[in-house]
This record gives structure tokens, C-alpha cells and sequence, in this order.
């Protein structure tokens, strides 16, 4: 459960709603409002993408426009049907659908090859012949001004020879490319003749090998903005300085649409790492087991862990959107995933490492069936059966020796409650040769079941969880932390890279579990709070019938 102060949080400002609410009042885009989530399926999608699924779907749903899903396509060399399907099944999984509106940038090679013969005809776009190092020579840098490339004054029609060739697959990768005429002393970068079309010898995952020659991502993104009628093309504010150039396509060539483009700030969070190219480093190292690995901030990977649709949700919204560069603390994250697993997690006990408990003066052979409710809060959910008899668990951590002040759980001549059941009296402790407890003999008041008071009103001060020993199964408890040490892993000595950062206490696996006996009906989509241990479920990939792996998903809230 979160803590009171979570519960007071609200959403954050979100700078965008008072952008689409000011058009909609001025009846901008005829009162429409059409957004774009347009990954590139170059890589497993992340928890900043998630972000921007739920702000781009979301301000659609909220304003009663639609979201298209659209794959920007144009690298065959990076891309793969592999990610295409992941990250469909990662939108879907965030609870948000693109219905008809699934698009790819691939779905408009040609409009975009005809709209750069229109800008060659134009007299704005031509083909370059400098090599890769000349052009980044000309292009200057932000202390030197640009210069214009010897080629850039060739006719129309040689442009439009060259380019129709390049086309064809006459010439060899890097002998040629497309470039907008727009002003080599720009002091933005990007309006320095950016690059339109570049030649490339690959199979396209979609087209296969019908193209030579593809689009850049800074020519294509607009243009198939455009395609769709967006209204409100969001991104992060990387893409700032980029924006002269997206409006330069939209004002030079006859497009349907006009979208306009409004960047926030992206997300960082600490703990973590959030570019694909360090997540991909990780993969191919084996320094995790895969994309989906519990620990990776991947979506993939954070649905695997437990974590549920709805707390992402809730976290887009409680970060809300800025154009101010910052730093998301883990912890607010963590605490939505609290908040919504309080509110829907089935309750259980589990022992994570047991230490076996004999009551003398149970009867042998007698079991009882106690019913416990399996959310406290919600009784429609019903209940569930808890097994009692002569020989229990309780978790090692309950049992001191000699007990410091501090201590009032289980300890030798002391007393505590088992939840749901019975109060117990430790009586004597069993040891191995070694001097290792294995086993700790106790005395229960019968009177004392489901909490009634003790017969002679005395006090016992604490409650620990339990499982019975006949009754329950066994089970590989997998404990996930933070998988980077530091809360900026990116900041690194001479030497060092973000890999050293990284958390070897990340997972902790805990092989003999035993879990109540209700678990064995356990699915990978339900999620269950282990009382007093924290919040679980079934992992969807390791676990098989006779076998169960749980992940714990987020521990309780400190102070519980």
C-alpha cells in the first residue's frame, strides 16, 4: 500500500492539453485532433516510450480524436518484423488501440519519391556526389558556416536523371544521395542541405527489395505526418532544433495535411539507463538475460516483472509533461505500482526461507480448513482456504535465539500470532550438529483461532505469516532490485562506462520457498501481495506445472 503522502499526489501539469483545448476554441483543423505514437522498429520499446503511447493515446481519448500507430521504417538496415510485433503487443498491452490507423512510413515510398522529384523540379532539392567525409567537410560544424557543395547548382534535369538512377540501383551506396537546397550558412545544423535520400543495397522487412534508395527519418517523419492529416505531432525535445526543417517539407510540397510539431522534455529517471543502444549492449553481452529481463525498464521487461498497465498509466500522469529538463526519482514509480497493486493484488503467505515449526499439543493427523479473505477490502472477491496442522513453516527472519530489544516476533519461552490461526509459545529449539536450528517445537492456545483474544487477555505483540508444512508447495522465489547501483549510472569516471554501475545485487533467488497451498491455482495475470513480504506474481516465461517461479514485483511500502 502507498504511503498517505502518495495518496494526496495529483496529476502533473500537462502543457499540451492547453495547446489542443486553445485550437479547438479557435477551431483550428476543422475541431480535429489526431496524434501519432511512430516508433522505429529498430528495438524493444522502453519506459519513456511508454510515456509518450499514453500521451499520445491518452490527449486522443481525452479531446474524442484518434491515435495512429505508425512504424517510421526507413532504415531497413536496423529494422526488423521482430520489433514491428513487439511493439504492437506493447501498445496493446498499455491498454490503448489503434483500431484501423496502423500505418508505415514504408506504406508511402512512393509519395515520398515523387514528392522529391517535385522539390528537384522545384529547384529545391539536388543529387550530391561528394563522398561521406566531404560532405561532413562542407556541411561545417556550429563554429564554422557551411559551403556549398560544387554539385549543387546542376540543372533539373540532371538532377532528375541522377536521381532516377539512384532509383534504379545503378550506383554504388555512398556515390550519391538526394539533398534539400535550403542554406549551407544556416546556423541551424539541420537546414544546412539536409540529406533527403541516401542509396542503400538492403532488403526492407516490408518491401523487400523493391527500393535502392530510401528516405531520410527527418523527410520521411514529416511527410507521413502530413499523409495522415496529424494535427499534433508530439516528440521529445531532442527534435527541437529539427523542427525548422519539418515545417521547411510541409510549406515546399503540396501536402494534405499541415500537422504542427511540439516537443517536451524527455524522460529521464534515476537507476536506469534509457537509450536502446546501452539496453541493446546489455543484451548482447549477457549482462541480462534479454530484452524482457525484469530488471531492464523495457516494456517487456516491466510487464514480466508484474508491473500492470494501469500503474504505468497512473505514473504518465503523475509525472505529467514539460518542456523542463529533469530527473524522475524511481520511487514515484514505484509507489504507482504500490498503489495499484494495494488495490487489486490477492492476498497469500509465503515463506521465503523456512524454518519448520512442530506444535506438541495438536492433535496427530488433524488438519483444518481456515478460510482468510483473499482481499481485505474487497469481499466480492471472496475467499480462499488456508491448511492448519501440527507442523507449519514460519520464515527464518521470525525466530531469534536471543532476541535484541527490538525484537518481539518468535524467540525461545516467547509467544506470537499466527495469522489467521492460532497463538503459539516456543518451547524448545532442535539443532544440527553443526549448532544450526532445524526445527522449533511450540505449544498453541486452542482458544486463540482467527485472531480471538487469548483466555486470559494476555498481550502478544506480533503476527507473522506461516504456511503449513503437508499443505503448501514449493516454489523459486526471484527477488529484483534496482539493476544500476547509482541513481545517474551514466556518470562515470575515465575508464569506466555505465556497465560498471551496474547493481550485483540486482537478483537474489531464493530456490525453497513454500507458498500456501491456494498458489497452486496461481496465473502469470493476477498479482498477489505476500503478506508482510511484499508484492509477487507468476513469471510468464520460467514457470512450468510442477515448477513455479515468482518475481516480486515491487517490495511493500517502507514502514509496512
Amino acid at each position: 500500500m502507498g504511503s498517505k503522502q502518495d495518496k494526496v499526489i495529483q496529476d502533473a501539469p500537462n502543457f499540451l492539453k492547453q495547446i489542443i483545448e486553445s485550437d479547438l476554441r479557435a477551431g483550428k483543423n476543422e475541431g480535429h485532433v489526431v496524434t501519432r505514437f511512430p516508433p522505429e522498429p529498430n528495438g524493444y520499446l522502453h519506459l519513456g516510450h511508454a510515456k509518450s503511447i499514453c500521451l499520445n493515446f491518452g490527449l486522443a481519448k481525452e479531446y474524442h480524436g484518434r491515435c495512429h500507430l505508425r512504424f517510421d521504417d526507413t532504415n531497413p538496415e536496423t529494422e526488423d518484423v521482430e520489433y514491428v510485433e513487439s511493439i504492437k503487443e506493447d501498445v496493446r498491452w498499455l491498454g490503448f488501440d489503434w483500431q484501423e490507423h496502423l500505418y508505415f512510413a514504408s506504406d508511402y515510398f512512393q509519395q515520398l519519391y515523387d514528392w522529391a522529384e517535385y522539390l528537384i523540379r522545384e529547384g529545391k532539392a539536388y543529387v550530391d556526389s561528394l563522398s561521406e567525409d566531404e560532405l561532413r567537410e562542407y556541411r561545417g560544424d556550429f563554429k564554422r558556416p557551411g559551403k556549398n557543395s560544387p554539385y549543387r547548382d546542376r540543372t533539373i534535369e540532371e538532377n532528375l536523371n541522377l536521381f532516377h538512377r539512384m532509383k534504379e540501383g545503378e550506383f554504388a551506396e555512398g556515390e550519391h544521395v538526394l539533398r534539400a537546397k535550403i542554406d549551407m550558412q544556416s546556423p541551424n545544423m539541420n537546414m544546412r542541405d539536409p540529406l533527403l535520400y541516401r542509396i542503400r543495397k538492403v532488403k526492407h522487412h516490408r518491401t523487400g527489395g523493391t527500393w535502392s534508395i530510401y528516405p531520410m527519418y527527418d523527410y520521411a517523419h514529416p511527410l507521413s505526418d502530413a499523409i495522415e492529416k496529424v494535427t499534433h505531432s508530439i516528440c521529445t525535445l531532442e527534435f527541437q532544433d529539427h523542427r525548422p526543417f519539418y515545417d521547411w517539407c510541409i510549406e515546399n510540397i503540396p501536402t494534405p495535411g499541415h500537422p504542427h510539431q511540439y516537443e517536451f522534455a524527455r524522460m529521464n529517471m534515476t537507476y536506469l539507463v534509457m537509450s536502446k543502444r546501452k539496453l541493446l549492449q546489455l543484451v548482447k553481452e549477457d549482462l541480462v538475460s534479454g530484452w524482457d529481463d525484469p530488471r531492464m525498464p523495457t516494456i517487456s521487461g516491466i510487464r514480466r516483472r508484474g508491473y500492470t498497465p494501469e500503474s504505468i498509466q497512473l505514473f504518465a500522469r503523475r509525472i505529467g509533461v514539460s518542456k523542463a529538463e529533469s530527473i524522475i526519482d524511481y520511487e514515484i514509480l514505484e509507489n504507482c505500482v504500490r498503489e495499484d497493486l494495494d488495490n487489486i493484488a490477492h492476498r497469500a503467505m509465503a515463506v521465503l526461507e523456512p524454518i519448520k515449526i512442530v506444535i506438541e499439543n495438536y492433535p496427530d493427523g488433524n488438519e483444518e480448513e481456515i478460510l482468510a479473505p483473499i482481499h481485505p477490502k474487497k469481499p466480492e472477491l471472496g475467499e480462499r482456504k488456508i491448511y492448519f496442522s501440527k507442523e507449519v513453516y514460519i520464515d527464518a527472519s521470525d525466530f531469534m535465539e536471543n532476541p535484541t530489544a527490538d525484537f518481539f516476533r518468535l524467540a525461545p519461552g516467547r509467544e506470537v500470532r499466527l495469522r489467521n490461526a492460532y497463538v503459539i509459545k516456543c518451547k524448545e529449539m532442535i539443532k544440527d550438529a553443526s549448532g544450526k536450528i532445524t526445527e522449533l517445537r511450540c505449544e498453541y492456545d486452542k482458544a486463540t483461532l482467527g485472531g480471538k483474544p487469548t483466555s486470559d487477555g494476555r498481550k502478544v505483540k506480533a503476527v507473522v505469516h506461516w504456511v503449513s508444512v503437508q499443505k503448501s508447495i514449493p516454489a523459486e522465489i526471484r527477488i529484483y532490485g534496482r539493476l544500476f547501483a547509482v541513481a545517474d549510472p551514466e556518470n562515470v569516471a575515465d575508464g569506466k562506462t555505465f556497465k560498471d554501475n551496474l547493481n550485483p545485487e540486482s537478483l537474489k533467488i531464493i530456490p525453497n520457498a513454500r507458498l500456501e497451498f491456494s498458489l497452486q491455482e496461481a496465473t502469470p495475470e493476477l498479482r498477489y501481495q505476500f503478506e508482510r513480504v511484499g508484492y509477487f506474481c507468476l513469471d510468464s516465461k520460467d514457470s512450468k506445472s510442477k515448477s513455479l517461479v515468482f518475481n516480486r514485483i515491487v517490495e511493500l511500502a517502507s514502514g509496512r
